[in-house]
Parts: structure tokens; C-alpha cells; sequence
């Protein structure tokens, strides 16, 4: 486990409090589409959508709506004993740009520009559990998926 400053941990208190309940769906702080719409973004136009997305672990199983020339990053903070796969992107509408230094082993960093009208679906995944050190040790086969569905309109 990383070794995290009380500073920290009190801005991300902070910060999660000032999120309350709202979901940021990426599409200007409006509320998400209703459900049983046929897809995550339905009912949503190239206005709705925003040119910078900044996503995180915990966004896992959101959908976003970026903006044609908009930029998305992405940080998947892990472990060196739980690290997180490189990111793939599934579909065109994106293309990979230059996410930095990835400064601590088990992260995964990726960034995109939204090139076309589309949907790309962003995945990773990474160890449930660290890989025993020892023959007496338990073993965990789990996997923990992570999965953004992106929409450039």
C-alpha cells in the first residue's frame, strides 16, 4: 500500500464532499439520459458534449461525451503488486496522444483527442489481489475490469 500525506488525503476528502451526489457525466454538469434509451448518450448533440474529459479509476462503467477535437486523460492509479494493464481503445474516433510520464510502476496513463464522430470503448483491468510471495500463501484469481464508453459527436 503507497504512503499517501495527510494533505492529500484531505483534499480528496474535500473534493469528494464538494462532489455530493451529482454525477459528472462529461456533458456540461446536465443530467445523464434516461435509462432504456439504447445507448448511454442517446438524446445528446455535438452541444452537449465537452472538450476536456479527466478520467480516473473511479469513473469505471461511465459514459462521456467529448467534443470533436476535444482531449480526454486518463490515470488508473495501481499498485506495483496490483498494476493496472495499458489502456485500449476499441473504435477510430479517438487517437492516442502523448499522456506524460507515468510516474509510479502499476499506474496506467493514457490521452486522446477526439478525431471523428463515434464510439470508442476504453478498457483496463488489473489483479483483485496481489500474487502470492510464498508457497503457504492464498492465491486470488479476481480481476477488477475497467471500462469507459466515450462518444465524440
Amino acid at each position: 500500500m503507497r504512503r499517501t500525506t495527510p494533505l492529500v488525503l484531505a483534499a480528496a476528502v474535500l473534493l469528494l464532499a464538494g462532489c455530493g451526489s451529482r454525477q459528472d457525466t462529461g456533458s456540461g454538469g446536465r443530467a445523464p439520459a434516461p435509462s432504456g434509451t439504447g445507448s448511454p448518450s442517446a438524446g445528446r448533440d455535438a452541444g452537449d458534449c465537452t472538450g476536456q474529459a479527466n478520467l480516473t479509476a473511479a469513473d469505471r462503467h461511465r459514459s462521456v461525451c467529448l467534443a470533436e477535437g476535444g482531449e480526454l486523460r486518463l490515470t488508473l492509479d495501481g499498485t506495483k503488486d496490483r498494476p493496472w494493464k495499458p489502456v485500449t481503445a476499441d473504435g477510430t474516433a479517438l487517437e492516442a496522444i502523448n499522456a506524460g510520464f507515468v510516474l509510479r510502476p502499476g499506474d496506467a496513463t493514457a490521452a486522446y483527442r477526439a478525431v471523428a464522430a463515434g464510439t470508442v470503448r476504453l478498457t483496463s483491468s488489473r489483479p483483485l489481489c496481489p500474487e502470492p510471495t510464498a508457497p503457504d500463501q492464498v492465491s486470488c484469481k479476481g480481476v477488477e475490469e475497467w471500462t469507459v464508453t466515450v462518444r465524440v459527436g
